[in-house]
């Protein structure tokens, strides 16, 4: 009996880690599964000569990434002025399995206009439910499987808080059973079964520098406590994930509150490069209990809105004036600068390579090297502005254009 039990228990696990392996082997949200541009799996080819594309759909405009499941890919458009959809598309085919919509609107000031009024978050998936924010900042949790709408948090009618004047551009985290959104002017923690709120914290003014979120939090261990990561307009947090309390915090140098880039981490340290400013490494301590964060390092290179990924002691970095930094992470030092590429890239890596699309559709492949800038490769892939983070899972890319999503296969 004792031996039928212990073998029902091992392949139990076994079901559970392979149903884990699965869930996790998508791209599931804003930069992949560790929100840090990170792609599992096989290693890359070293050009594009096998890479095809698979199909197209036609979309309304919007700047949300991808999100893609085992069979499915989900994508956000804005239908007209008045409509926000969702739908979900077969992953072989791009054939139409369900579609949502609901009435959303959003109207950015005048100096932005030139970036469209369209939807900007990038959806959370936990293998049951997708969590969609909209330009109004209410977010809505549909049912993966038919696009049913199981709950929805209107955060400016719950606390009060206005529109943001930018929208809804943070994109929701998923927590085991809890949801995290920077929205209503502050962190928020959501349960993912009901939508109801279980704290609130790091509540902010609502004034034009301060309102909503450009950033999106991370979770990480950092000097030996699991805590969020969060960059507000203004300032780099520490929250306890569990509680809401406010470990640490640190403002940081910023233009008109345009702190847009999502914390990275390194080890006992975060980077963060705000925009029209520097690059900035803080190191975080526990000493008696009690959180110090200090300044390592500051660097001349200045980001834009291009999250930059980490592979070892390096980080590669898309600057405001198009040019690819490798800065070393110990130091601060800036081992390489590359030729210009556009305005903007989404990162992702495996290994020791890097895909960046830009705004343009054009796809690059480069080597992740402290020696020196090494393009193996470049496509474009899509003659529409790209904005939407690109996603990556197993063999296969999804590029979100501003009016539709491609499936590129990339086998040798």
């Amino acid at each position: 009996m004792n031996r039928l039990v212990k073998t029902a228990a091992v392949l139990l696990g076994s079901i559970l880690l392979a149903a884990h392996a699965a869930a996790n082997d998508g791209w599931n949200q804003w930069r992949g599964p560790q929100r840090d541009g990170r792609s599992p799996g096989e290693a890359w080819p070293s050009s594009f000569d096998s890479m095809k594309t698979s199909w197209r759909v036609p979309l309304g405009k919007g700047y949300p990434g991808p999100v893609v499941a085992e069979k499915t890919v989900f994508v956000v458009e804005t239908v007209d002025t008045k409509t926000v959809a969702v739908r979900a598309l077969d992953r072989a085919s791009g054939e139409e399995r369900w579609r949502q919509s609901w009435p959303g609107k959003g109207k950015v000031p005048f100096f932005a206009a030139s970036n469209g009024d369209w939807v900007r978050s990038t959806p959370g998936y936990d293998g049951e439910r997708l969590y969609v924010g909209d330009m109004q900042e209410v977010l809505r949790a549909l049912d993966a499987a038919t696009g049913e709408v199981l709950w929805e948090v209107d955060f400016p009618a719950t606390f009060e808080t206005g529109v943001p004047d930018f929208g809804f551009a943070s994109s929701p985290m998923v927590d085991g059973n809890a949801l995290f959104v920077q929205a209503a002017n502050s962190l928020v923690k959501l349960d993912t079964e009901t939508g109801e709120t279980v704290w609130r914290a790091l509540q902010g003014s609502g004034n034009i520098a301060a309102s909503g979120a450009f950033s999106s939090p991370v979770i990480a261990t950092v000097a030996g406590e699991r805590q969020l990561i969060v960059l507000s307009r203004h300032t780099l947090y520490g929250v306890n994930p569990e509680t809401g309390a406010e470990l640490w915090s640190h403002d940081v140098p910023n233009f008109r509150g345009m702190n847009i880039l999502t914390p990275v981490v390194y080890g006992d340290s975060i980077f963060t490069s705000p925009y029209k400013g520097r690059s900035y490494l803080y190191s975080l301590q526990k000493k008696d209990g009690t959180f110090e964060i200090s300044e390592s390092w500051t660097n001349k290179a200045t980001a834009y809105m291009s999250s930059p990924v980490v592979i070892g002691d390096h980080l590669y970095m898309h600057l405001g004036n198009g040019r690819i930094d490798c800065i070393d992470l110990r130091t601060g030092e800036s081992r390489w600068r590359s030729n210009a590429f556009g305005k903007y890239q989404s990162m992702v890596f495996r290994d020791d390579k890097i895909l960046a699309l830009d705004e343009t559709g054009w796809l690059y492949l480069f080597r992740a090297s402290p020696v020196g800038f090494e393009l193996l490769d470049s496509r474009q892939v899509s003659e529409q502005p790209s904005w939407g983070h690109l996603a990556v899972s197993g063999d296969q890319l999804f590029v979100r254009e501003l009016e539709g999503v491609i499936a590129l296969d990339w086998r040798e």
